[in-house]
């Protein structure tokens, strides 16, 4: 349609009062983008919703109605010709937000970092609903802020970590990974000093492949850029918490292509080895009921100590790991 001079997309959509209640949310989603960004270029025709009385009227412009447009065209697609005039007034504000940054210093070797990120966004109010997001991706967060206080604690006892370590939630990431990519392009520190990044993600429930199975956390990225990461964790994982470790959305042809959909992501662009700790995606993913009593504690604890360990043993082990493996394509 575009190569046919269309500027607008416009579907006729019966019971569009119900679609907004249902979906209203997702329809009316504004598009973000960081400050001093180029708008993205077009990814298709712009395209509104209507409903039928609103579309009958615009055709008797044209003198004809929606019920005999629908008549003339039932069996081959004709073009019928009106007019009316549609005028178009995006609503463009700024809103701030910031990345959270809990630096923990290393004994031994201070300008190389471990970094530990978990979005603290999520979708937000909808009319009288609230997202609250417990495991999208409060889990996550919870996860990063006990690990945060453990280094701290081994620091102010005299037993810190190595290596640095940044304890980073970020924001937006429901919007793009937008707070993770301010970081990486306006890194604090230096990424080529950035050993790894570790994601937290949902990893408060469990999904519909996994009922009634052992512990388990899907590992996602592990060994796309780093052999030796990938070892790391597994190692750590086989002596401290036993999990079965899922690679089933590791694999680079998966449908989801979960590895480019979270933080993490922003580092593995610039060559950061990176794993992604994730639980799967349940019924209440991104709906109203992602709520705190749903989370599995237990399965959130278990979790979160095998991302401890792993970023522990990173930032104490004598040599970083190193990149090994191609950066690979780039993401959507």
């Amino acid at each position: 349609m575009e190569a046919e001079g269309a500027s607008l997309l416009l579907v006729v959509t019966p019971e569009l009062d119900s679609l907004k209640e249902q979906m209203g949310h997702y329809l009316t989603n504004p598009r973000m983008r960081l400050a001093g960004e180029e708008p993205r270029g077009s990814t298709g025709l712009q395209t509104i919703l209507i409903s039928e009385e609103l579309a009958d009227a615009m055709l008797r412009n044209g003198r004809t109605t929606l019920k005999k447009a629908r008549k003339r065209t039932a069996r081959t697609p004709k073009t019928i010709p009106t007019r009316f005039d549609v005028v178009l007034e995006p609503k463009i504000g700024t809103l701030v937000s910031e990345n959270v940054l809990g630096h923990v210093p290393g004994t031994e070797r201070p300008g190389e970092l471990v970094v530990v990120t978990a979005h603290y966004d999520h979708i937000g109010v909808h009319g009288d609903e609230v997202y609250n997001g417990a495991d999208d991706d409060g889990s996550g967060t919870v996860a990063l802020l006990e690990m945060a206080q453990a280094f701290a604690q081994a620091a102010k006892d005299g037993h810190g970590p190595r290596r640095s370590v940044l304890f980073m939630p970020v924001s937006a990431e429901e919007k793009g990974l937008l707070g993770s990519r301010f970081y990486t392009d306006h890194p604090v520190f230096p990424l080529d000093s950035t050993v790894a990044d570790l994601n937290i993600d949902m990893i408060g429930r469990f999904d519909s492949s996994h009922v009634g199975s052992d512990p388990y956390v899907y590992i996602i990225g592990s060994d796309r850029l780093s052999t030796e990461l990938h070892e790391v964790n597994e190692a750590m994982n086989k002596v401290y918490t036993g999990l079965d470790l899922d690679y089933t959305f590791n694999a680079e042809d998966d449908p989801n292509r979960f590895y480019y959909r979270s933080d993490h992501y922003n580092f593995a662009k610039h060559g950061v080895p990176c794993i992604f700790y994730f639980s799967g995606v349940h019924e209440d993913y991104h709906q109203v009921g992602d709520e705190e009593h749903k989370i599995r504690y237990d399965l959130l604890r278990q979790r979160t100590l095998l991302v401890f360990h792993t970023a522990w043993e990173l930032a104490n082990r004598p040599g970083r790991v190193k990149v090994d493996v191609g950066v690979g394509e780039d993401g959507p």
